[in-house]
């Protein structure tokens, strides 16, 4: 524990970085934020674009989803200001695909909804729904927990056809951005356990989807940039570390003294500057350098129908990559802008408009696409025995990020957990 961590450090204003700065402002800490760019989210953030009638719409630079079991990133947005109930639309788990199948639970207590939904699924067999009861109560009878090598394939290879389909692929690809062939099945029986069984916190079940029906920015980063100035913190854009190394008890950051140092820039750049700062963290570096990671693609389309629910689960393919459809006209965009949403995908931008534009047009929809965003180092690849990176990096020097070691995949919520963790270690502010 770093004791007299009075003046932070805080590089980088992404989801983490912000988290961080608000939980150590409100520790008592003096806060000074360092971002690279021009505006806060880091890889969740607002995308001003201009549609081909002349209208301004703020989107975000990827399509993302929350769930009910973010817990520490409900609580952040409302300690900031933000109402989770003003700017989220919630949604019982839903995973419909265009021709009605699919997933729907209902709005009930755990485990009733799963149980109903599974019993209720459309296009499914008898066979097939007691097939994913069977493993759903023997992975919970097993603490939700498997042997580290496993894949979710290998998991769940005895589940049948249309389930695996319908609801395993679609979950994991959601989930952990990885294909269920390549992706760990023990972080996704943790995320099951916890989406699917956790109790509902705040009224909102830990399942629900919760979609955002404002802009990336107006979620979180805006209003955590404000709520820091108005308690006296630095939030400095356009201000990309250069030096970081240790000086006494504390750190040098481009020259400026601080007490400790809290690392929320993406893992390559975490990498650059410890790497540089002359500290011991041969296995932290390790374990950074050996990340691999997976892109995500975001489609923008105009024209196509208005649709059922404001997302629809897809049945990808060689040539149709993309695995769900959001209906911006559902959460406050206007009618007929759709958001296509490629995980852990491979092509260039260009290619995937042409694919998904075929995509849509064999379903019945003519689209246009208006803009693609590709991510090409969205989130860290999940894999089985994947060893990740820790919070402590050197005395006074800590990391976080949806990359940190922890129980989650890259997601919002491992990101925030991850920045309390790290504020926790620096201890209280001296007098």
């Amino acid at each position: 524990m770093t004791q007299g961590a009075s003046r932070v450090a805080v590089i980088g204003a992404g989801w983490a970085g912000l988290a961080a700065a608000v939980a150590a402002s409100r520790a008592g800490h003096a806060v000074t934020v360092f971002e690279t760019t021009r505006q806060p989210g880091g890889r969740a953030r607002r995308l001003d674009l201009v549609l081909p009638d002349g209208e301004a719409v703020a989107l975000d630079n990827g399509q993302h989803i929350l769930i009910g079991a973010y817990v520490q990133t409900l609580a952040l947005m409302r300690e900031v200001g933000v109402d989770p109930a003003r700017v989220l639309r919630r949604l019982p788990l839903t995973l419909r695909f265009p021709d009605g199948d699919g997933v729907a639970l209902p709005d009930w207590p755990v485990p009733l909804d799963a149980a109903w939904g599974i019993a209720r699924a459309r296009g499914w067999s008898l066979a097939d729904k007691a097939s994913l009861l069977r493993h759903a109560v023997g992975w919970q009878m097993q603490g939700f927990t498997c042997d580290e090598s496993l894949t979710v394939a290998a998991l769940c290879r005895k589940l049948r056809p249309a389930v695996l389909r319908d609801l395993i692929d679609p979950l994991c690809v959601s989930a952990l951005n990885t294909p269920s062939g390549r992706a760990s099945g023990r972080v996704f029986l943790r995320v099951l356990r916890d989406a699917l069984f956790a109790p509902a916190q705040g009224g909102w079940g830990a399942s629900n989807l919760l979609l955002p029906a404002a802009d990336l920015g107006a979620l979180f980063p805006q209003a955590a940039v404000g709520w820091l100035q108005a308690r006296g913190a630095q939030v400095r854009f356009g201000a990309r570390v250069q030096t970081l190394h240790p000086e006494g008890d504390g750190w040098q950051v481009d020259g400026q003294a601080f007490d400790a140092v809290l690392l929320a820039a993406p893992p390559w750049e975490a990498e650059r500057l410890v790497a540089g700062a002359g500290v011991e963290a041969r296995d932290w570096l390790a374990a950074a350098g050996g990340l691999a990671h997976e892109a995500i693609a975001t489609v923008y389309t105009m024209g196509g129908p208005r649709l059922p629910l404001p997302l629809l689960a897809l049945r990808p393919g060689p040539q149709a990559p993309a695995q769900f459809a959001f209906d911006r006209g559902h959460l406050g965009g206007p009618p007929g802008l759709l958001a296509w949403v490629v995980s852990a995908s491979t092509g260039d931008a260009a290619t995937l408009e042409g694919q998904v534009v075929a995509q849509a047009r064999a379903l019945g929809w003519r689209v246009d696409p208006i803009r693609t965003v590709v991510e090409k180092r969205a989130t860290f690849a999940c894999t089985p025995g994947l060893r990740r990176p820790g919070v402590r990096v050197a005395p006074g020097l800590f990391a976080c990020g949806d990359y940190v070691e922890g129980p989650y995949p890259a997601t919002l919520e491992g990101a925030v957990r991850s920045a309390l963790q790290a504020v926790d270690l620096l201890g209280r502010p001296v007098s």
